[in-house]
């Protein structure tokens, strides 16, 4: 589906290298991707540690390239989209991964019927491992899906969500990396309080998430039903457990992603 499609990516980020590292190894030839990036060291890095072609010029990059994805923070969007107007014609696909940014926003930027498609992978796709959302916006046809997520399944796994559940999105696997990374730190801080070396603490913290979201994948079993297994009546994890509800655990990661996601409609407003 990749084959002899050119692939521009304005913005040379963390997650911009993510999709170049995941659709060089889906067999897409360097040669077919361009990165435009305005600093002059990261278009170094990019094109000397993965072959790419980069410029400076938004402008060239979308007028020879057939799908374009917008890894750029929201806050510059207007100025970008601006800037490459003139050159954004009906025949291309933008492919936008800017937080709370809607379509309709960047549709309304282009003249025609420009195809657009909205985004929300996150950090694990730096090791191949993302969770991705993909909302369609007014004009993008089901080719456009199924290329968008082909895309994106190169560097994980992805959805298919309404574009008014984006913010939802942004808020739960955008910023959740956040969350577990805070989780596994305190587990591990946790750890070394009681005794265990930090090395020691660290790499069985890690190792038991990683694990337990292999399990819960793999099962397919309510994440109660497994926790259910591994609580024995009178023993030390419903003793950990009722620490955790008591210090509010739940509700206070369910305000996390609240918060998180009442920010992701705020940028999308600016």
């Amino acid at each position: 589906m990749l084959n002899n499609t050119r692939i521009g990516l304005i913005g040379g980020g963390n997650m911009a290298e993510a999709l170049i590292k995941g659709l060089l190894a889906g067999g897409v030839a360097a040669a077919g991707l361009v990165v435009a990036e305005p600093v002059a060291e990261r278009r170094s890095f990019l094109g000397e540690h993965y072959g790419v072609n980069c410029t400076d010029d938004n402008t060239s990059l979308v007028a020879g390239s057939d799908v374009i994805i917008m890894a750029i923070k929201p806050q510059v969007a207007g100025t970008v989209l601006q800037g490459i107007g003139a050159v954004a014609t009906a025949g291309k696909l933008f492919i936008s991964i800017m937080a709370g940014v809607k379509s309709a926003t960047i549709e309304a930027a282009f003249p025609g019927e420009v195809r657009v498609v909205r985004v929300m992978p996150n950090t694990p796709a730096l090791v191949l491992e993302a969770s991705s959302a993909i909302a369609p916006g007014a004009f993008a046809t089901s080719e456009d899906i199924a290329l968008t997520r082909s895309i994106l399944e190169l560097v994980g796994k992805a959805w298919i969500v309404e574009e008014k559940l984006m913010d939802a999105v942004t808020g739960l696997s955008g910023s959740g990396p956040a969350y577990v990374l805070t989780f596994i730190e305190a587990l591990s801080d946790a750890g070394v309080k009681n005794g265990l070396p930090r090395d020691t603490a660290l790499g069985l913290a890690a190792q038991t998430v990683f694990g337990t979201a292999k399990l819960l994948l793999e099962t397919r079993e309510h994440p109660a039903v497994l926790r259910d297994k591994v609580t024995s009546p009178g023993g030390t994890t419903i003793a950990g457990l009722h620490a955790l509800e008591q210090a509010g655990f739940r509700g206070t990661l369910i305000n996390a992603v609240d918060a998180a996601t009442a920010r992701s409609r705020e940028l999308g407003q600016k």
